[in-house]
């Protein structure tokens, strides 16, 4: 028995993901698994053998139950007693509403290190339906239609 290492350089994807009425938190297990490289057979803990991935329409995720009013957000400033809070919906109705799914990606990716650093650095969120990355010629994954609960509607 040998144990397989991917060599450094290997072969990456780019995937395109809509987040209309998807469920931010599904969502962001999938990306970041898709990040990392675990859906792939040639998987390597200590090497990126993840693929890119583009997430559009990210204003319309959806969070379930009361998490848009209960779910809150910290961050400290630096200066003593300078904690800041904010709730999930402030941040999806807010200037940069894609930080809310960036937010829930980093924190299932590992460990802060630097190949998490680097994974995470793989992965771009537009609010928007329009991307940059036509070139790359993305393939588009059908995230909503995998599992019924992925999806969340009215």
């Amino acid at each position: 028995m040998k144990t397989y290492n991917a060599p450094v350089g290997v072969e990456t994807n780019w995937v395109v993901i809509d987040a209309t009425d998807v469920v931010v938190g599904r969502l962001a297990s999938y990306v970041a698994k898709r990040l990392r490289g675990k859906h792939r057979p040639d998987f390597t803990p200590h090497v990126d053998t993840g693929d890119h991935v583009v997430v559009i329409n990210a204003e319309k995720a959806v969070f379930t139950g009361n998490k848009l009013a209960d779910k809150v957000y910290h961050r400290h400033t630096g200066y003593a007693g300078g904690i800041k809070t904010t709730t999930a919906g402030k941040i999806l109705s807010g200037r940069f509403p894609e930080r809310a799914l960036e937010l829930a990606v980093k924190r299932m990716m590992p460990r802060e290190s630097a190949l998490s650093r680097q994974q995470f650095g793989k992965l771009r969120i537009y609010a928007g339906a329009e991307h940059p990355h036509v070139a790359q010629q993305p393939e588009l994954v059908d995230f909503k239609s995998m599992n019924r609960k992925n999806s969340k509607t009215a």
